[in-house]
């Protein structure tokens, strides 16, 4: 059933958007098949779609002649968006001073940008201030013309923080710099803010200094009488939630205080900031370039550390930090140099949180001290314990992996791996039923063995 409206109103009206929708069908068709399109053809299908928007917005309630009267009379310069080059009807003021129309510089802010894109002058804030002046400009202007301009609101508007909440972030800000009392109110409501309202996440990494700020009360904090434990947790955990967001890890990492009062929080936090502490070292070092700042930091001792006091509650974020980190092998050496062997294999052995330290540990097998370690500390019979008794597959793959790393390295392993063999069949089980990659390291310690049993006969 034909729907109707605005467009079927008028048949002028009408006749022209069924033109200018044949023409869009036509540009467009020559844009997606034809390889050699030009950049003309664009720019005429935009026009197009902008006149066709034009009739749905603006002629609502106008008749045919004020249609004419408005492809005839041009949009004054001064009420034209920098961005779309068209009337604006969101007029707000950057940081810069320069005006746009709302949806437009929003979405530069939001692709990251933070220059503004007439002046690329350097924002101090993303704050967008409504400009009234020219609004009513525009608008006595549309009134002029027999036009009839929209409300802000029904310019698909996008969610952001308003005027009257980013003054309160400043203010919160501010007084991170005041006394005791006024800085735990504020660390306390930046906390709850950066959890529940992604925006001010963003709002942090846009404003000048605003992560310097936030670690005032911890980096002026006398050394003797220390920091209060829960405007400690509550900056940490803002920390925390800053460096979810994808466009702040890098900065936040890069902040020259951060990292090093992340270690001290590691070190003296409550069990809570040292867990949060943990779960900021993992989220940051997402990025490869926080992993080499990170570990040169030597933030992998204190890890080590936390993982050797085995409190359940660190356990989990500070395996996941770990393992981050070491994926890059300049930190496997830091952390072996850390004990990371020695302690990990302890956990291991008392069936704390196996999963995620084999892992780790299958990562640092990669290093010849790692190999010589587990070989001092006795992991083969551990190893093959749990291939033999496990049921996690991937518990499986990742100490075959080890195993088969020790076996190619380490010769005065092979005789215990020979006596499992026989005793329990337990390499030859995982070599027929085993994940692919845990069949092919099994198959690679089987083929080994065997040679240095038929070397032996020859001999």
């Amino acid at each position: 059933m034909a729907k109707t409206g605005v467009l079927s109103s008028d048949p002028t009206v009408r006749a022209k958007a069924v033109e200018l929708k044949k023409e869009l069908q036509r540009l467009v068709r020559t844009i997606v098949d034809d390889d050699e399109y030009s950049i003309h053809a664009i720019d005429r299908a935009k026009d197009a779609l902008c006149a066709l928007r034009g009739l749905i917005m603006f002629n609502k309630r106008s008749s045919p002649a004020t249609f004419k009267l408005r492809e005839a009379v041009p949009c004054p310069e001064e009420f034209k968006c920098p961005l779309s080059n068209e009337l604006m009807r969101d007029p707000v003021i950057l940081a810069s001073g320069q005006t746009y129309d709302r949806p437009f510089i929003q979405k530069w802010l939001n692709a990251g940008n933070r220059t503004c894109p007439r002046t690329q002058q350097v924002l101090s804030h993303t704050i967008l201030t409504p400009n009234h002046l020219i609004r009513e400009m525009i608008s006595q202007w549309c009134k002029s013309q027999g036009i009839e301009l929209s409300n802000p609101e029904q310019c698909g508007r996008e969610e952001g923080i308003t005027e009257a909440e980013c003054d309160r972030f400043f203010s919160l800000l501010d007084k991170l710099s005041a006394a005791v009392p006024e800085q735990k109110e504020a660390a306390k409501e930046l906390r709850l803010l950066t959890k529940k309202v992604p925006s001010f996440r963003a709002l942090f990494g846009e404003s000048v200094d605003a992560i310097t700020q936030l670690l005032t009360p911890l980096s002026r904090c006398n050394s003797q009488s220390g920091v209060h434990p829960d405007l400690q947790e509550d900056v940490i955990t803002t920390l925390l939630n800053l460096s979810i967001h994808d466009s702040n890890k890098k900065l936040v990492a890069e902040t020259p205080m951060v990292v090093p009062l992340l270690m001290e929080a590691l070190r003296s936090g409550t069990i809570e900031t040292r867990s949060n502490a943990a779960a900021t070292l993992f989220t940051l070092s997402a990025l490869d370039s926080n992993k080499v700042l990170i570990g040169k930091s030597g933030v992998l001792k204190p890890l080590i550390d936390l993982l050797d006091e085995g409190h359940p509650l660190t356990m989990k974020d500070v395996a996941s930090a770990i393992f981050n980190l070491c994926i890059i092998h300049e930190n496997k050496a830091r952390a072996l140099k850390d004990g990371a062997v020695k302690v990990i294999l302890k956990k291991i052995m008392d069936g704390v949180h196996v999963d995620e330290l084999l892992a780790i540990l299958a990562m640092l097998s990669t290093h010849q001290r790692a190999i010589e370690e587990m070989g001092e500390l006795g992991a083969v019979p551990c190893l093959l314990r749990i291939v033999r008794e496990s049921n996690c597959e991937r518990n499986k793959e990742n100490c075959i992996a080890i195993l088969h790393t020790v076996c190619l390295n380490d010769r005065t392993k092979w005789k215990a791996l020979k006596e499992e063999e026989i005793s329990y069949g337990t390499i030859s089980k995982l070599a027929q039923d085993g994940t692919s990659r845990s069949k092919r390291k099994a198959n690679g310690i089987l083929e080994r063995l065997r040679r240095a049993i038929n070397i032996t006969h020859t001999a």
